[in-house]
């Protein structure tokens, strides 16, 4: 265990093992210049890149934006599953810079809030990423750096040194921006270790359908891929479909996938199996045991649940491989982070409580950007509060339920303040109420319910592509029903737990 636990980072007794020089960007190319990093899937035959190779295209990456900013500057990333996506995080923090990663399915106001948000000048994208900025920021495409010259040397960065910032969803107001120092790789590793049977056995290639503009496809697959030595595969799905994926999977030689619930549904609707890999790991929602039961006849394995977000990400998770999973529990707190289960006084409880991390954990945010009160908030003494419901069972920790209104929804954490923000923008709509319904292939869906302006007209496919031209195509609502009021408090706030019941009771009466 000592070799594994020097290798993840973290000591045998829990202890982070963190150098006082520490950049993610040495992290994750720290490999012999002839092994596999990257297998590009992006083009009609997939291409395997060394990491020499990879090496390189971060150097020209980060000479040319050496020329262009100053450590710490932040700059969006405008990019999908490529080669050049992992190579712009990778010179940014290799040159002491901050990525901000963006998400191409967003429309103009989303991007917009985002970039305004971080303040953010430049954007490392490509054609298509260009044409959504419109002039919200300055492109940078990185398909048309090329060039040689020195190597680049590492900034001198530490653990607490900024390096990325990641949107998240939050019930109130514009998402929030988590800022993640250069320790947050070194605070994953250990559960992508555990979650995909003790990652990096001989042949082992890792991959997901999930995009790397979250924290999900960014850090519980790509960094740690990379930093573990194990080849990721980097690959574009207009649409996630059980046959293109089975397909790639075959062509690519993938054994190590991290599949979103909504992913498994679809392929257990398929009656897709699975049989060539060695490990699958989900997280975002729980799977419960009918899910755990259909992934060992289908593929063979124990599907291996873990969980976090993004302000503090995997800090529990299942491995099959040292531990029989508990069914209905998400797992057991992965070395490293301590998680518990505090009461309304930050204590910790048997009884069901909050989840909560408690402050120390590597893969913790630093802070949210720019909002120093709803950083203080998100903590309870020493405890990073989750916002989640749990109860222990035993050593396992069992999900009970979200205190807050974010919409899980095929994987994407939404937050209803944004879709309601932009319902209120549209000219027949005089307020509105966004919660999430219950939905069995995507756990939930986002439904609206909206008052209308008296003598004005609108349709549920208006509002629907409101939303889809301005925020994006998967946050959406999926239903709109018109009410002639909605449940307010007496400051006039929405009660969206009384829209989250009568949701309920609609998809409990279908």
């Amino acid at each position: 265990m000592s070799d594994v636990s020097r290798l993840l980072g973290v000591t045998a007794t829990g202890a982070w093992d963190l150098p006082s020089d520490l950049n993610m960007a040495a992290q994750a190319l720290n490999h012999g210049s002839d092994q596999i990093a990257l297998i590009d899937a992006t083009c009609a035959e997939p291409k395997h890149v060394t990491y020499g190779a990879l090496r390189l295209r971060v150097d020209q990456i980060a000479r040319d934006l050496k020329t262009r900013i100053a450590v710490g500057d932040r700059v969006g990333v405008l990019l999908g599953q490529s080669v050049d996506c992992a190579a712009a995080h990778l010179a940014l923090w290799k040159i002491g810079a901050i990525s901000v990663p963006l998400f191409k399915l967003f429309k103009r106001d989303a991007l917009s809030s985002r970039i305004q948000d971080a303040g953010l000048s430049l954007v490392l994208t490509d054609a298509e990423g260009a044409d959504l900025l419109g002039d919200l920021a300055h492109p940078i495409l990185t398909d048309q750096i090329s060039g040689n010259g020195p190597v680049v040397p590492f900034a001198k960065t530490g653990p607490d040194t900024p390096a990325i910032l990641i949107y998240t969803s939050g019930t109130t107001g514009r998402p929030k921006g988590a800022l993640h120092g250069h320790r947050c790789l070194t605070g994953h590793l250990p559960g992508v270790w555990l979650s995909h049977d003790q990652l990096g056995q001989p042949g082992d290639c890792l991959w997901t359908p999930a995009d790397w503009t979250w924290i999900g496809g960014l850090f519980d697959v790509l960094m740690p891929g990379l930093a573990l030595g194990v080849p990721v595969v980097a690959s574009r799905f207009d649409k996630f479909t059980p046959e293109a994926c089975a397909d790639l999977i075959d062509k690519t030689g993938i054994r190590n996938v991290f599949f979103p619930p909504t992913a498994l549904r679809m392929l257990k609707a398929a009656g897709q199996g699975l049989r060539s890999l060695r490990s699958v790991a989900s997280g975002g929602e729980p799977l419960g045991a009918e899910m755990l039961a259909w992934g060992r006849r289908s593929f063979g394995l124990t599907i291996n649940e873990f969980y976090g977000q993004t302000e503090c990400n995997m800090v529990v998770s299942s491995c099959g491989a040292l531990f029989e999973p508990r069914p209905g529990c998400i797992g057991k707190p992965v070395l490293g982070h301590q998680v518990d289960v505090i009461d309304d006084g930050g204590q910790p409880t048997r009884d069901e409580g909050e989840i909560a991390v408690h402050a120390g954990s590597a893969a913790m945010l630093l802070r949210y950007w720019g909002r120093p009160e709803e950083t203080d908030a998100k903590f309870r003494g020493d405890w990073m509060i989750t916002g989640d419901r749990g109860i222990w069972e035993g050593e396992f920790l069992r999900f009970v339920g979200r205190e807050d209104d974010v919409i899980t929804s095929a994987g994407y954490r939404i937050g209803p303040a944004e879709i309601e923000d932009c319902l209120m923008t549209h000219p027949a709509v005089a307020t509105v109420g966004v919660v999430g319904k219950p939905d069995p292939l995507r756990t939930e869906i986002v439904k609206a319910y909206v008052v209308i302006k008296q003598g004005v007209l609108a349709s549920e496919f208006d509002l629907q592509e409101w939303v889809k031209d301005r925020l994006s195509g998967y946050a959406y609502p999926r239903e709109v029903e018109f009410v002639d009021a909605l449940p307010m408090t007496v400051t006039g706030k929405v009660i969206r737990k009384d829209l989250k019941r009568r949701a309920a009771e609609e998809s409990a009466d279908v």
